[in-house]
């Protein structure tokens, strides 16, 4: 594939890709809304920032998980108080997903050699490296930020270590293995045909 055609088909996947995560996301916002007020959901938004990751390598995670941010940011869905608050719990805090693409090596070259457990081991291991750095990301926003909604009693960076871990746990695990599925179900070139 010619530099000119990569680059273009680049720029086109991350941005449908970044799209799929907001819609995503979206529709877990709207129906998570009560259940954490001070923002988050179980989510599979992180699976197209994982898709990119392994496809594209960290260049098209990272990018695709800031995008993510800047349309939550741009069309009014984010819950933004100060803007650091903001920078933090959206633009860094989707960029870092992307860095599940340090596997993407790992993946790309178990699915060449068809060794299916090798290749599902890396995939839950980059989707465990993005989600727990989100999750720092939004942990560190929240002792900061939200500590005036912990419990009377209760250490902040101990309530925001669980309201975080409550949704970005089950959207870890609901990820990985929707990863796991799409991958195995579409052709394996869908993350080789970068390298032919």
């Amino acid at each position: 594939m010619n530099k000119k055609r990569s680059n273009t088909l680049f720029i086109a996947e991350v941005a449908v890709f970044s799209a799929l995560a907001f819609l995503l996301d979206f529709a877990a916002g709207i129906i998570s809304l009560k259940i954490w007020p001070q923002g988050g959901s179980i989510s599979i938004a992180m699976v197209p920032v994982f898709l990119m990751a392994y496809r594209w390598g960290i260049k098209g995670g990272v990018l695709t998980g800031f995008l993510l941010g800047l349309l939550q940011f741009i069309l009014g869905f984010s819950q933004i108080y100060t803007l650091l608050q903001g920078f933090i719990d959206y633009f860094v805090a989707f960029s870092v997903v992307g860095l599940a693409g340090a596997f993407a090596t790992l993946v790309r070259d178990s699915l060449n050699k068809q060794e299916k457990s090798k290749w599902m081991i890396y995939v839950v291991l980059g989707a465990f490296l993005g989600s727990f750095l989100r999750y720092l990301c939004h942990t560190i926003a929240g002792a900061v930020f939200f500590g005036e909604y912990a419990p009377p009693g209760q250490p902040v960076a101990i309530y925001s270590l669980l309201y975080n871990g409550t949704y970005m746990l089950p959207s870890f695990i609901v990820s990985a293995i929707v990863i796991i599925l799409v991958i195995n179900a579409a052709p394996k070139r869908m993350l080789l045909q970068k390298n032919q």
